[in-house]
């Protein structure tokens, strides 16, 4: 049965298979990667989750243009099997283009609902943060995300042009989400693994 947890070093081995099976890109959104991280290495990649665990810290420092953001892996045993990322404000740029809350699944774990459990669970976060409601993006043309968003009662605001190409903006209010709903036949698959 899958589980969130907090980035840990770990899981390092597993966590470069993902990696190395997707190929870098916007789709790891929700590991919080940047161009930057060096993450072969143990130091470099001890070095990037303490990043991650940091950016939650609402003491501690942060770079700029960054907000507070909890970061939570999508494990199963020791498989790395997706990411998801809850930035606890909107600035400018999250406004504008990637929203609050951004996730992947690796492609080999794709069709297993994983995305709409992790979601729901991360509302269940932002609604225990005090975010009464959170902005989430994607692709235009990724009608697996928007049905994901849409499963959580994400209302359509529109589709914008951005500088990363077309986004679906959708809003979803934390406190509309059941956190005893049913579980979905999604759900029932995960479970079922």
């Amino acid at each position: 049965m899958p589980e969130l947890i907090a980035p840990t070093v770990r899981l390092h081995a597993a966590w470069l298979k993902a990696h190395d099976e997707w190929g870098p890109g916007r789709h790891e959104d929700g590991f919080g990667l940047r161009p930057s991280d060096e993450v072969r290495s143990p130091a470099g990649f001890a070095a990037w989750v303490t990043r991650l665990a940091d950016a939650a810290d609402p003491t501690g420092p942060l770079d700029d243009g960054q907000v507070r953001c909890t970061y939570r892996w999508i494990v199963e045993g020791d498989q790395v099997l997706g990411g998801i990322a809850l930035r606890h404000e909107l600035n400018d740029y999250l406004l504008r283009v990637i929203g609050q809350i951004g996730y992947g699944i690796r492609p080999s774990e794709r069709r297993r609902g994983l995305a709409t459990w992790a979601l729901g669970r991360m509302l269940g976060e932002a609604r225990a943060l005090g975010l009464g409601r959170v902005l989430i993006t994607c692709e235009k043309d990724n009608l697996a995300s928007a049905r994901t968003i849409e499963h959580h009662g994400g209302e359509l605001e529109d589709v914008r042009d951005t500088e990363l190409g077309p986004v679906r903006r959708y809003w979803i209010k934390t406190r509309q989400v059941a956190s005893t709903a049913p579980a979905t036949s999604s759900e029932r698959d995960i479970r079922g693994r």
